[in-house]
């Protein structure tokens, strides 16, 4: 009897001390939460971004572009969005747009326009992992990927940098090039503050990571943040210069028409 007591004394604090079971909070609903402060604060947004291409030798490639982002008056939180991305600089690049309608459930819409041929081409799904113009970022980097295409497990609590953080690890549910990816995401503002992506053999190859947050018009913004090919030793650092949240944008200037002619009152230098 008292060795069938001690086992199950046993079993039952195995239980209670689960990591799983010491939060309030399953995985799944720490990386929504996470998605909705990373990608969705404020009703819009209008960015001006510097992006630093930073190669092993220490060589660097400067891009320059204004961002707007708007979420969809109907898509409710973390619902529908869209996003316009125009390049100012270098010459190679200058009037180079981008844009996503983003859906919570499905595959997202994208597309490039190159001015050099005037064309406007459409990305498709599954170039979604590509590099996001030449940089280590990929296009989902950029406006987010899809919580139902992971599977996700609550790792540990851990400080980060003082900072008290859930650690998550999401498991792609299709092929992907990386095999899980391992999250520390800030308690308090649920902000991702660091990203290690592994590959098909559990060895690290890309880690992202937050180097500054600030209060943007009261809400907690990653003002620069770095992608690191761990591998190539190539890196990607990304300075908001600028950011304001609910600034007025409309839907109708995320179409197709507004790629070749940029709004100018938005995207001006």
């Amino acid at each position: 009897m008292r060795r069938y007591l001690a086992a199950t004394a046993f079993l039952l604090s195995s239980i209670i001390l689960s990591p799983d079971l010491l939060h309030a909070e399953d995985p799944s609903e720490i990386i929504r939460k996470s998605q909705e402060a990373f990608f969705y604060p404020g009703k819009d947004m209008q960015a001006r971004v510097k992006m630093t291409l930073i190669a092993k030798t220490g060589q660097q490639r400067i891009r320059e572009l204004t961002m707007l982002r708007i979420n969809s008056t109907s898509g409710g939180t973390a619902g529908d969005q869209k996003y316009f991305m125009y390049f100012h600089n270098p010459g190679d690049v200058r009037g180079t747009a981008f844009m996503v309608y983003k859906y919570p459930n499905k595959d997202d819409d994208r597309w490039l326009f190159i001015p050099a041929i005037n064309l406007v081409n459409r990305i498709a799904a599954r170039d979604s992992r590509s590099s996001f113009v030449g940089s280590d970022f990929t296009y989902e980097d950029v406006s987010g990927r899809d919580i139902e295409a992971d599977t996700f497990k609550y790792i540990r609590e851990d400080t980060l940098e003082g900072k008290p953080c859930h650690v998550v690890e999401s498991t792609p549910k299709s092929p992907t090039e990386y095999t899980k990816k391992i999250s520390w995401i800030d308690k308090t503002s649920y902000l991702p503050l660091k990203e290690e992506y592994y590959d098909v053999q559990d060895s690290l190859y890309k880690v992202f990571t937050a180097g500054k947050i600030e209060i943007i018009g009261g809400l907690p913004a990653i003002t620069q943040r770095t992608m690191s090919n761990v591998k190539s030793g190539h890196r990607t650092e990304v300075v908001f210069e600028s950011i304001s949240y609910n600034v007025g944008l409309s839907e109708d200037i995320f179409s197709e028409r507004y790629l070749r002619k940029p709004p100018e009152k938005w995207i001006k230098q």
